[in-house]
């Protein structure tokens, strides 16, 4: 008898964890849906993905797909050009789904051709907001619409699945972007007409690293700062569009928030308040509008700030 063919391909990028695939191979073995394939990408990973994965391959389900680095992008697309399904679920290489996730995710794309993806909520572990939800920090209330996900009144978490001619119609994701490429691909989704739906319950456990909570935070506004300029050009003319254009402006000025910051923490301080009031800081919020008279003061700014950035660590 030949075997099942997979009603999804769940892709997998593992660039830097082989330290930790074997536990994420392990959360799909443990699905109680059956009917899945797992497309594990070594994309010239620098550590040893290859042998971590090795025992899992005894599986039919298992591949490992070997490819050069260009980024998560192109990693990404590469194996689900690899993969058999019509439906794609995605998983990060350090993430991990609850056993339910595919039973749960799936039943919806299989009974609506309409949905060009579904996604859920998820639960934070790792560095830090262990236990806490992916919804208590955005808003991820339905309903799912074009203009929504652009306002971000909506968000889309990564570990998503959609379907294979919905992704080809979207381009897939864009490998310029080294950043928000997924945040990307639910716009050019939604723009082409298709709907979405949403699972209300933490089917993924999202890990946080120290490394991914900084140092990544400036590449990442300006990678969305580019999606939304990107949108407004495709939706010129349209409502959508003026969104786009009014989110650009936003994320422009919470980058430069962000630069001002670190400009002053890095003993800069004049560069860095030229910087935060580019960043119109009073838009930000009443502690922003009560503290920027304070920032102004010789020799307060790098304390004041330092302090934000402790507490900040903490969530």
């Amino acid at each position: 008898m030949s075997p099942t063919p997979p009603t999804v391909s769940v892709i997998v990028p593992a660039y830097g964890l082989a330290h930790v695939i074997g536990e994420t191979i392990r959360s799909i073995l443990a699905q109680t849906f059956p009917h899945w394939e797992a497309v594990i990408v070594d994309d010239g990973a620098p550590d040893d993905v290859e042998g971590a994965v090795r025992p899992y391959l005894g599986d039919p389900r298992i591949s490992l797909l070997k490819t050069d680095n260009k980024g998560l992008s192109a990693a990404r697309n590469r194996a689900v050009a690899a993969s058999g399904s019509d439906l794609i679920a995605l998983l990060d290489g350090d993430d991990l789904y609850e056993p339910t996730y595919l039973a749960r995710m799936m039943a919806p794309m299989r009974s609506d051709p309409t949905l060009g993806f579904v996604t859920c909520d998820a639960t934070y572990f790792g560095a830090s907001r262990v236990g806490r939800r992916f919804s208590q920090f955005v808003p991820q209330v339905e309903p799912i619409t074009l203009e929504r996900v652009l306002r971000r009144e909506f968000n889309v978490f990564v570990a998503s699945i959609f379907r294979r001619t919905a992704f080809d119609a979207a381009g897939g994701f864009d490998v310029a972007l080294r950043s928000a490429e997924d945040f990307d691909l639910w716009i050019k989704i939604l723009e082409r007409g298709w709907a979405a739906r949403y699972i209300d319950a933490p089917l993924v456990h999202y890990r946080r690293r120290p490394e991914s909570m900084s140092s990544n935070r400036h590449r990442l506004l300006g990678e969305t700062m580019n999606v939304y300029a990107q949108a407004e050009t495709r939706l010129r003319g349209q409502p959508a569009g003026q969104v786009a254009a009014a989110m650009r402006g936003a994320v422009a000025r919470e980058l430069a928030l962000a630069e001002g910051e670190a400009l002053v923490l890095g003993g800069h301080p004049r560069e860095g308040l030229r910087r935060l009031h580019e960043s119109e800081p009073w838009r930000h919020g009443l502690k922003w509008q009560l503290a920027w008279p304070f920032l102004a003061i010789p020799g307060l700014a790098h304390p004041l700030l330092a302090a934000r950035a402790r507490f900040n660590r903490k969530f």
